[in-house]
């Protein structure tokens, strides 16, 4: 199972620095807790100077990953608050027919309600909820009938 996770980069920042992505290292922890042979697609791993692209780089990489998001499995979405590069992502997983599962509170949100497998409020209960068997049962819903 190929998991990419989508979220909070720049959001709506007005300098050329990042927000915190710690909640990576926790979305990565808790898919793996359960599924040790998932592969992991993490954007900022594969990026960690990106903000510092020039915009030619930049823009390819903003498409890639997008690509890259249309090609996983399950892609789990972290958006405390709106992200256009999340929404972008989520949007090609979604057509791409992969599981989406967002971690906002912001889930009368058109893009996070429509686009969304599961919403949860936060890592912690996304944590559980995967423990608990949620992605499981989704993955296994999804998945064509033999």
């Amino acid at each position: 199972m190929q998991v990419f996770i989508a979220g909070i980069m720049q959001g709506s920042r007005l300098d050329h620095l990042i927000e915190d992505q710690s909640y990576r290292y926790a979305i990565t922890h808790a898919v793996q807790a359960y599924y040790p042979d998932a592969e992991i697609v993490d954007p900022n791993e594969l990026h960690p100077l990106g903000v510092d692209y020039d915009d030619e780089t930049a823009r390819e990489t903003l498409i890639a990953m997008a690509e890259l998001a249309a090609q996983a499995d399950v892609l789990v979405a972290y958006a405390p608050y709106a992200s256009m590069g999340t929404a972008i992502e989520m949007w090609q997983a979604f057509r791409a027919g992969a599981v989406v599962v967002t971690i906002s509170p912001l889930g009368a949100n058109w893009v996070v309600r429509h686009l969304s497998h599961a919403v949860l409020p936060d890592v912690e209960t996304f944590h559980t909820w995967v423990a608990a068997g949620g992605l499981e049962r989704l993955v296994t819903d999804r998945q064509p009938a033999s």
